[in-house]
């Protein structure tokens, strides 16, 4: 019997070795993908610039011939052409750890035209060439937003604020000006047509804090002064001048991220006035636009999970599609393109389920293939598809990936992946390594997009206003039936996991319902009361709760975890960074004691120095195995 027994553990053992070895490999793989930050055209339509990380930025005519690899780390999020269209601005290493702003000729080599010492981004030439602008935090500790690691709170605590200014440098003295005031965060900026102003999106005190509360401001850029024209009722986001210098127009919505930009589209007179929404009943999410004439706006939009660009009138307010898709298709964070002078030529990161993202370049719709960094990689998992499904009154979309081997004798378990925001979607992308991973072993993976979501129209956006957990959670669960309707799944098998706003749902979810064999929280919020006193950015909840916690308690009661933490089952492991300051580690160790009080079966893995967003390869990696490792111990039969 021992030889026996010894035997079965000897060859469990192999499968679970060669089991690993085949994920490692697979990670492998899809490590090599490439990730692209941005590309943007020239306003001659003639050169398209990208940047790829961990490779630099490369130029090349927009028939992908005489290419250029600018020497650099790939990490610029903005590329900016001169109004020429003869030079290209980005920001690279200049050395010290010290990100600087660079120029290169078209066919020359890069010039360092700043010598600051802090962070700075989004470069912006001025109408007549001579200068350029950006965004500046004078000897800054660390990167903007509070996606990244926050400074370790020992000590005596005290709030430091980092304002975040534009500065202009002049290309032909090198020479530095500072042109918005010392107490103002500036957040996104643009120039007017004549170079005498510009418009910027901006709040004072805490730049990670503060958005929420942003106005639209106009600022004079001789004087360094500001004025504000409007504020919002929401949020808003990337302020553009109207060619003719007449109008700005911007986004305006409920927005959880900065940076996570959805609403609908709003245009102001310049000089002040009232703001007029010309996409009032729009049932999709407008994520960036341009002017491509003084009444002409093309934006990009999320439009039930697929991306869309769309040209619209802005005094009729008619609109025309040009190109819809079941794919991705950015210019940088969000979906849309970057549009030469013509309005039709246009660059674009496209991704899908089925291809690797890549740059493409002509008309819009009618791109073609410029780099070919993915162009060898192949699909290694199964198809996806859209589902749609009625929840209450609304309309509700997902996408649902189908594991990569298929028996149609077999039922299959099933992991939600809920995203995060809860203002943002999950769109038809390449898939990052832990879905890939989970559909080659053998899951189907859904990905709903509740209310809440981008995609649907701000009334979607809007519908869990003060009712976290409860619409969104009955619309994740009459998605999980609609896929099994139509899908051979084993509805005995659901996992759930999510990391964020889908951390939190993944812990409020098992909270509600035993119908999850396993669950995964990533960076969640298990008690609103005291998250609220522990985040760095606690003026997001506001829009949403409709009070501080300390003005309304029970608003915040009613949808925490923690609230309802007796009626857990479900085993649950918990992942979060060390120095996470949008959803602080102290949340997941309260989950995390609780489940261990009430003897439910739990795990918590803090990762050392990592922020909100997860940065270094062997976390993520650390991620993705401990993922698939905890669903494959309680939902697979073998």
């Amino acid at each position: 019997m021992r030889r026996i027994a010894f035997a079965v553990l000897f060859l469990a053992a192999s499968f679970v070795h060669a089991q690993q070895q085949r994920d490692d490999a697979l990670l492998d793989d899809l490590d090599r993908v490439r990730t692209f930050n941005a590309v943007a055209i020239s306003p001659d339509g003639k050169h398209v610039a990208w940047s790829v990380q961990g490779i630099g930025v490369t130029t090349a005519t927009t028939a992908g011939m005489d290419v250029h690899l600018l020497p650099g780390d790939g990490d610029d999020h903005y590329l900016a052409w001169s109004p020429d269209s003869q030079s290209l601005a980005t920001v690279g290493d200049g050395g010290k750890d010290q990100r600087q702003i660079f120029v290169t000729h078209v066919g020359g080599s890069p010039v360092r035209v700043t010598n600051v010492r802090g962070y700075l981004a989004e470069p912006q030439w001025s109408p007549d060439g001579k200068s350029i602008a950006f965004l500046f935090i004078e000897n800054a500790a660390r990167a903007a937003g509070p996606l990244v690691a926050m400074s370790r709170a020992v000590g005596a605590i005290e709030e430091h604020i980092d304002e975040q200014r534009v500065a202009i440098v002049d290309l032909a003295t090198k020479k530095l000006r500072i042109v918005t005031p010392a107490d103002m965060y500036v957040y996104h900026f643009g120039w007017s047509p004549d170079g005498k102003q510009m418009v910027a999106e901006a709040a004072p005190g805490s730049g990670d804090n503060n958005y929420w509360i942003a106005k639209l401001h106009v600022v004079d850029v001789s004087s360094s002064t500001t004025r504000p024209i409007y504020t919002p009722q929401l949020q808003l986001a990337e302020p553009r001048w109207s060619p003719d210098g007449k109008s700005i127009a911007f986004i305006e919505g409920l927005m959880s991220d900065e940076g996570s930009t959805g609403g609908d589209l709003f245009v102001i007179p310049a000089a002040g006035g009232a703001a007029r929404n010309i996409t009032p009943d729009l049932k999709a999410s407008v994520t960036s636009f341009a002017w491509t004439a003084s009444d002409r706006i093309t934006f990009g939009e999320d439009v039930a999970g697929e991306s869309a660009i769309v040209r619209i009138d802005t005094n009729s307010s008619s609109m025309e599609t040009l190109w819809r898709g079941e794919e991705l298709v950015t210019s940088h964070d969000v979906i849309g393109a970057s549009l030469a002078n013509d309005g039709v030529t246009s660059a674009v990161i496209r991704s899908s389920f089925k291809s690797a993202p890549d740059v493409w370049a002509g008309r819009i719709g009618d791109w073609k293939r410029v780099s070919t960094t993915n162009a060898s990689v192949r699909a290694t998992w199964g198809e996806a598809r859209s589902i749609r499904w009625k929840s209450d009154a609304f309309d509700v979309q997902g996408w649902l990936l189908a594991p990569a081997q298929m028996d149609a004798a077999r039922k299959y378990p099933l992991i939600v992946w809920i995203h995060g925001g809860p203002a943002s979607a999950s769109l038809a992308k390449w898939p990052d390594n832990r879905a890939a991973l989970l559909s080659r072993r053998g899951y189907y993976v859904f990905f709903p997009n509740p209310r809440g979501s981008y995609g649907q129209g701000e009334a979607f956006t809007r519908a869990n206003v003060k009712d976290f957990g409860y619409g969104d959670l009955r619309d994740v669960m009459s998605g999980i039936d609609a896929a099994a309707a139509s899908n051979p799944i084993d509805t005995a098998r659901l996992g759930i996991w999510g990391w964020s706003y889908g951390g939190y749902m993944t812990m409020w979810t098992v909270t509600q319902t035993t119908r999850f064999k396993a669950a995964v929280a990533g960076a969640g919020i298990a008690n609103w009361q005291s998250y609220y006193g522990e985040n760095d950015i606690d003026a997001w909840m506001i829009p949403y709760f409709g009070a501080s916690v300390y003005d309304d308690p029970a608003v915040y009661a009613r949808s925490a975890p923690i609230t309802f933490v007796k009626n857990i089952k479900t085993p649950t492991l918990m992942l979060v960074g060390e120095r996470d300051g949008e959803c602080p580690a102290p949340q997941s160790f309260e989950f995390w004691h609780a489940l261990k009080t009430l003897g439910v079966e739990t795990q918590l893995v803090v990762y050392p120095d990592e922020g909100h967003r997860i940065a270094k390869k062997e976390h993520q990696r650390d991620i993705a195995r401990r993922l698939v490792g905890w669903f494959d111990s309680h939902l697979k039969t073998h």
